[in-house]
């Protein structure tokens, strides 16, 4: 399959039709157990990923699996309440869908939310980390293939693919919280096992302050066609082997439901800054 832009023009035309007009100018993509950003959400359109042609279907738990359209602070918005990961089954190449679709339908910045566990010894569950950088040892890009100049060229620079204006104004706007707030690098596994404890003593080494199985496919594609990332990880559970409590994905999902409030009144406060 080639998943090039008249492949997903169809999901973006598509969508368009249900909108009568409205042009989102922000993109946000929701993590396990943030869907409450969604509820900041004004006059919503909600839109299931299964009535969207060419589009993907959300089978993670907690999920939802929706588009939901609307304002935040003013700004026109284009929320998923729920994304796609590798251990789903789907290739690199198909999980470029949602950032595509978004840019497609005039999304101008991004901001992608997720469920880590932490490296860092000095992070603590319910803490927030703006992620300045990433690791990705996978070997593999969502931008394999065959490449689409009207996204972006073959070859991109990604040193600011997680902007630093952006970033400022998230660390500017998180100080009016009392969310513990951090800057640091995530470190990109692909599940849907949770990892090792040397694969984390391996991660710290190399600098990783939090791990995750999300979030890099997304901000790989939003840098190839030009979308600017703040990428926000909400620290639910140490990692392998930095504490003796085993890890819950029952657990962790409660952790980020309860700090997910104080998360979605930040992104609102981010996107009227933007």
């Amino acid at each position: 399959m080639n998943y090039d832009r008249t492949y997903f023009e169809v999901s973006a035309d598509y969508l368009r039709t249900r909108l009568g007009g409205f042009e989102p100018e922000i993109g946000i993509i929701l993590g396990t157990g943030l869907g409450g950003v969604a509820e900041q959400i004004d006059d919503p359109i909600v839109i299931d990923y299964k009535d969207v042609p060419n589009f993907l279907t959300s089978t993670a738990p907690f999920h939802a699996g929706k588009f939901i359209f609307g304002t935040i602070n003013g700004k026109n918005v284009m929320c998923m309440s729920g994304r796609f990961h590798v251990y789903e089954g789907y290739e690199y190449q198909q999980l470029v869908a949602p950032v595509r679709v978004m840019k497609l339908m005039g999304v101008k910045k991004l901001i992608l939310t997720n469920a880590a566990g932490a490296v860092n010894k000095s992070y603590r569950p319910g803490d927030l980390m703006i992620i300045r950088d990433h690791i990705k040892l996978t070997g593999v890009s969502p931008l394999f293939g065959p490449n689409d100049e009207s996204f972006g060229p073959r070859f991109f620079d990604v040193s600011d693919m997680y902007s630093r204006d952006m970033r400022a104004i998230a660390l500017k706007r998180a100080k009016k919280t009392d969310l513990r707030v951090h800057e640091g690098v995530y470190f990109f596994f692909t599940g849907p096992q949770f990892e090792t404890p040397a694969e984390i003593r391996a991660a710290s080494v190399l600098g990783a302050d939090a791990v995750g199985m999300s979030t890099v496919t997304e901000a790989l594609t939003a840098a190839h066609c030009g979308i600017p990332v703040l990428g926000m990880c909400m620290i639910t559970n140490m990692a392998a082997g930095i504490s003796d409590v085993p890890i819950s994905s029952e657990d962790a999902t409660e952790i980020a439901r309860r700090s997910g409030a104080q998360l979605s009144d930040l992104i609102s406060d981010i996107i009227g800054s933007l």
